[in-house]
């Protein structure tokens, strides 16, 4: 069967290719009546509409926003901080009247092709590790492009915090309560599946920029209050979920001597770490305090954390990539807010309970 296109239809008809195309594309140009005989005799043809592609090609925008993701769809909309930025992103495509194709690329995958076959008109690069070809591959676009988080590229729009001094603000707040002995959860520093401990050389070398920014901020505050970095016990989890920061939590307070605060760089291994605590009839914060990141699923648990004005991030994201990106400074830093709840107080005075 001959493939069916607006030449075919407008030979039906005896009226011009253009006619036919105003029907799907401006049909303010025609009259009722007109376009209402070209949708009856393309729904009789089988015509379902021009290719979006190729029509991307001749109008030379495709009506979408491109997000690149390092995770999965799944993940996507399960991460409350991944929830706000899409939330604020969408919402700045939806009052542009353009749509949001999301590129999800799990931890530890490599390729490219989604990006070379994705048909939009601007990327929004999102918490990718450094090196990943498909970054290569967006720049080789030459379309416009904000980077979320990480990695930075210069000549780029780059939108995130100052993860040094934010992390560095988290630890210095369990650090004037009077805590000495501090452990730490993260993820996000590798995406080659590892779980376990991590020593310095590890944390230093995580392909991830901002968590490695973040992580070299409590570093800083610690080695501020004279704590030998090298000896603050640091689990790395691969996932970000709460299963993993409870598993993270008993791998931490089965040490000697136990931490009395643990620092976590999401607020999802923090509520993890809560439920570590409470398997060990820890009480919070009497005998131990926790410190979560980001704001996004704190309060009802009454999580202290940093705040992060995600859905601003994403809205802010969205504009500039609207207006081409090149109006946008290069670099916009975001405030951060220390929000202090129940699950942080001085240590108790005598740490090691019978």
């Amino acid at each position: 069967m001959a493939k069916v296109t607006l030449q075919t239809i407008a030979d039906r008809l005896g009226v011009s290719r253009a006619t036919v195309s105003y029907a799907f594309s401006r049909p303010d140009q025609l009259s009722d009546g007109l376009r209402r005989r070209i949708m009856e005799v393309a729904d009789e043809l089988g015509y379902a509409g021009p290719n979006p592609t190729a029509r991307s090609l001749r109008l030379g925008r495709a009506g979408a926003l491109g997000l690149l993701f390092s995770e999965t769809l799944a993940y996507a909309f399960a991460d409350p901080y991944a929830i706000g930025f899409f939330q604020g992103l969408a919402t700045a495509a939806e009052d542009a009247g353009v749509g949001l194709l999301i590129l999800p690329l799990p931890h530890g995958d490599r390729r490219s092709d989604t990006v070379r076959d994705a048909v939009v008109d601007a990327f929004c690069v999102m918490s990718l590790p450094d090196g990943h070809p498909a970054l290569a591959e967006v720049l080789g676009r030459k379309l416009p492009v904000v980077v979320v988080d990480e990695p930075y590229v210069p000549g780029h729009p780059f939108l995130g915090i100052d993860e040094p001094a934010a992390a560095a603000t988290a630890a210095r707040h369990v650090l004037e309560l009077g805590h000495r002995r501090i452990g730490v959860a993260m993820v996000g520093l590798h995406d080659d599946g590892h779980t376990g401990w991590a020593d310095p050389a590890r944390q230093e070398g995580a392909v991830f920029e901002a968590m490695r920014r973040r992580r070299a901020g409590y570093q800083l505050a610690c080695e501020e209050a004279g704590i030998d970095w090298a000896g603050v016990p640091f689990y790395e989890v691969a996932r970000n979920s709460r299963e993993a920061g409870r598993r993270a939590g008993h791998a931490l307070l089965g040490r000697e001597p136990r931490p009395t605060a643990i620092l976590t760089n999401t607020d999802v291994l923090a509520l993890g770490v809560l439920d570590a605590a409470a398997d060990l009839g820890l009480e919070v914060p009497g005998e131990l305090s926790v410190m979560g990141f980001s704001d996004s699923a704190a309060e009802e648990a009454g999580l202290t954390t940093i705040r992060q004005a995600k859905q601003e991030m994403g809205a802010a994201a969205g504009r500039l990539l609207l207006s081409g990106g090149a109006a946008g400074p290069e670099r916009l830093l975001f405030p951060y807010e220390l929000v202090v709840r129940a699950s942080t107080a001085a240590p108790p005075l005598r740490p090691d309970r019978p």
